[in-house]
């Protein structure tokens, strides 16, 4: 029996990761520090995770990236699922459409990398399957070549929405047992779990500079179709810098889809915590104007204004607006940004209709916490 250690690659790398993420240059604040920190806990449970789940031969359906494990400005109205796929193997995927805003699917031919984006095989939502009276389906299809499918199940009313269920099963390889533990298997999946942990962390560290970055502060791009990303889903992005005496206003039309959600993310490239602070909405989250627009206040300092998304101590972060289950073609109108003093947000915006309690702001707290608690999965 081996006396060396299996662990001792990940442990190299859990090192390498701490300096990344102590080395970063966005880096202002020991709060910025303290959440590399946790990134970096998140991105180590994920990596074990993924790399202890993979079986090409009995795949299972994995949510890597929750609260607990951010990546990539995660959607905080998404469950993710991801399972790996075998080159020329027969699947099937079965379950239960729940009552969420959009479910997606999308088969990439690989995984995103420091060096870019993996191409998509095929991506498209629920309405492309056959889904019986009682909500429940199968789509059986072919891994055409190695690569990654992943899930997305995306609320807009968190409390009234309910997710569904699915199960993936490999055909070919149905009844077959799983062989035996070995040694030499969990050492080389340590090995996986290191490769993963630190090519996280370069990947999304390089991900916003191709695109987030280059854009000019405090400015949104016009929506379009999302790189990479879902067939049916336009984005816009940007990226803030604001004092404490700044405000951003984002105003945007409502758009003609089952799902529209603006958020905010810090320089990590991730969602901030959305689970007791109104970092991110939804259309069903938010308040239309009476002129049938959104209007939200993106800002340190409370406005007292029910579409306030707070920037939780950040001076600098990043901005995501995402419409899902568009028809082909969409009228997606681009949103609008203004730069606002703090002091002078009353008198430069009307936002009287959106006027808020701190009872009713901290009952939208609460809805957010039990919103959370109901997904159940972490």
């Amino acid at each position: 029996m081996s006396e060396q250690l299996s662990t001792g690659a990940f442990q190299e790398a859990i090192a390498e990761a701490e300096r990344l993420v102590r080395n970063a240059s966005f880096i202002e604040t020991e709060q910025d520090l303290a959440e590399g920190l946790d990134y970096l806990a998140g991105s180590i449970r994920s990596a074990i995770q993924m790399a202890f789940a993979y079986d090409l031969e009995h795949p299972v359906l994995i949510n890597p990236t929750h609260q607990y494990s951010r990546q990539g400005l995660d959607n905080p109205d998404a469950i993710y699922f991801n399972a790996y796929l075998a080159q020329g193997a027969s699947y099937r995927l079965s379950g239960k459409r729940g009552s969420t805003a959009d479910l997606s699917f999308q088969i990439m031919d690989g995984t995103y990398s420091a060096d870019g984006a993996p191409g998509t095989v095929a991506a498209f939502d629920d309405r492309e399957l056959t889904i019986a009276a009682d909500g429940t389906f199968e789509w059986e299809f072919q891994g055409t070549k190695s690569g990654t499918l992943i899930i997305r199940e995306v609320y807009d009313d968190w409390l009234l929405e309910e997710r569904g269920s699915l199960r993936l099963q490999r055909l070919d390889t149905a009844g077959a047992p799983r062989q035996a533990a070995h040694t030499s298997k969990a050492e080389k999946r340590f090995g996986v779990a290191a490769k993963m942990l630190t090519g996280r962390l370069k990947t999304w560290f390089a991900f916003p500079e191709w695109f987030t970055y280059k854009e000019p502060v405090n400015t949104l791009t016009t929506p379009k179709s999302t790189p990479g990303g879902l067939a049916s889903q336009y984005s816009s992005i940007g990226h803030y810098e604001l004092s404490n005496d700044q405000a951003l206003v984002v105003t945007v039309p409502v758009a003609q889809c089952a799902y529209q959600a603006i958020q905010v993310g810090s320089a990590w490239y991730i969602s901030t915590d959305y689970e007791h602070h109104q970092t991110s909405m939804t259309r069903a989250q938010s308040v239309v104007s009476g002129d049938g627009l959104l209007r939200y206040v993106i800002s340190e300092r409370n406005p007292g204004v029910a579409n306030w998304l707070e920037t939780t101590g950040h001076r600098r972060g990043v901005m995501m607006l995402r419409w899902q289950r568009l028809n082909p073609n969409p009228d997606v109108g681009a949103p609008a940004v203004e730069l606002v003093d703090f002091d002078t947000l009353a008198q430069r915006v009307d936002l009287t209709d959106q006027r808020i309690s701190e009872e009713s702001w901290t009952k939208r707290i609460e809805a957010r916490q039990v919103g959370i608690a109901r997904r159940m999965i972490s």
